[in-house]
């Protein structure tokens, strides 16, 4: 084994196969109900102005504050890689007059998003999210709406005993007198709360309810609760939110300390939690944001989505016994018993993968019982053997590796032999 002499960034990873498979699994089910949902596809770059992220996440909050990479040109501007995809989406919806068309509108994105956090099972500085987000629907049957696509994807992988976590953030209206009485009861016990907590004290009390410390959370077990204090409006909008998701059978768990990690949150908050997972247990979030296009200088258009983490979910279904892929077989493997006649070997290759059949052979120049081992350790279902004796005669020999059977077949009908031993071409890909 050779040393290493470059490795990938601490935080970061190779993804490699066959993990690569269980996230091509995940991105392929969501794919599809986001478009039995009527969401469209947006591809949003990967780094913004800084002050996107500052004015739609919050200056306060840990993200801006301390997780975000940031960066400068040569003009003095500064950038920053996106720690999420909601502010990126609203920005391309503001720049490129969306709100225009008929409402509302349903876009999803799916990527890399950067943050400096300490690296841990299922969170890294580079991790993949699917991104979704509904824009221009205020109403309460939204938000049941969008909570049952995120619970409908979790469902397609097979994932199961998830908790559905619920909470209300309310509106500027109400929450402007909680965080005076938050304010008031961290006081009392600020002594007792780890250096962080005593700074959002100032710039953002609501993010307490974040802090993973035991001895903070343990504190926070008497603070007011967001929930008990909402406005009418919010209350009956949360009332309606819970009526929808028991009309579609969805269970949920009221948690009042579920109040997501960035400012634009109003209304509908959502966490999912996978059992298999440690710390960081939460797979998919969300939540309404109705000030947030406004705010980043579009017209007052309410909004709401949620991100499903990729990296996570894939980790909760390996750990579940959930493969979400198929172990993938060669079609075809040809070998040929004479040097000289590789030139036809890859020509007949290149027909045979044309017609849609996965096919290999050996371009190292191994034996020919060399040969046997490898198309049997890429498991092919069938072996086709180019010998001056079949060139001659104008066959191909052909071995059924399940029953070493083997037969010589003309040239003019390997197609239709292969179809019927195999089924049509669409059968078989390439190999993964």
């Amino acid at each position: 084994m050779v040393e290493p002499k470059y490795v990938a960034p601490t935080g970061t990873s190779d993804i490699l196969y066959p993990e690569v498979e269980r996230r091509n699994c995940i991105v392929d089910k969501a794919r599809r109900l986001l478009d039995l949902y009527c969401y469209q596809e947006m591809i949003v770059p990967t780094f913004e102005h800084t002050e996107l992220f500052v004015r739609g996440i919050g200056e306060a909050t840990d993200i801006v504050s301390k997780e975000m990479y940031t960066f400068g040109d040569q003009r003095g501007s500064s950038f920053a890689l996106r720690p999420e995809a909601t502010s990126g989406i609203v920005r391309a919806f503001i720049e490129h007059s969306l709100y225009t068309k008929s409402m509302p509108q349903k876009y999803f994105c799916i990527g890399p998003m950067f943050r400096k956090e300490k690296p841990q099972a299922g969170r890294y500085r580079e991790f993949y999210q699917i991104d979704v987000e509904l824009l221009g629907a205020a109403q309460p049957s939204v938000d049941a709406e969008v909570i049952a696509l995120l619970m409908h994807i979790f469902q397609d992988l097979g994932l199961k005993n998830l908790t559905l976590k619920l909470n209300s953030m309310g509106c500027r209206i109400c929450r402007a007198p909680y965080r005076e009485e938050l304010v008031g009861y961290l006081r009392k016990v600020e002594k007792g709360l780890c250096r962080n907590c005593r700074e959002r004290i100032k710039k953002n009390p609501l993010r307490v309810f974040d802090c993973k410390v035991e001895g903070c959370r343990h504190l926070l077990r008497e603070a007011p609760e967001l929930i008990s204090v909402l406005c009418a409006q919010c209350q009956e909008h949360f009332e309606e939110v819970k009526k929808y998701l028991g009309v579609m059978g969805l269970d949920y768990e009221l948690d009042p300390k579920v109040v997501r990690g960035l400012d634009y949150y109003t209304r509908s908050v959502f966490e999912v939690v996978s059992p298999s997972l440690g710390a960081q247990n939460v797979i998919g979030a969300g939540g309404r944001y109705d000030y947030l296009v406004e705010d980043c200088g579009g017209p007052p258009i309410a909004g709401l989505g949620f991100a499903i983490g990729i990296d996570r979910t894939s980790l909760a279904m390996k750990r579940s016994g959930l493969k979400g892929y198929e172990d993938k077989s060669l079609a075809l493997f040809i070998i040929t018993t004479s040097h000289h006649l590789r030139f036809e070997t890859i020509k007949r290759l290149d027909i045979l993968r044309h017609q849609g059949f996965s096919a290999e052979m050996d371009h190292l120049s191994r034996s020919m019982k060399a040969q046997m081992r490898l198309a049997d350790k890429l498991r092919a279902k069938i072996v086709i053997f180019i010998g001056e004796d079949e060139i001659r005669k104008g066959v191909l020999g052909v071995r059924d590796m399940a029953t070493s059977s083997q037969e010589e077949v003309p040239f003019e009908d390997l197609l239709d032999y292969l179809y019927q031993k195999l089924g049509r071409k669409e059968k078989w890909g390439a190999r993964g």
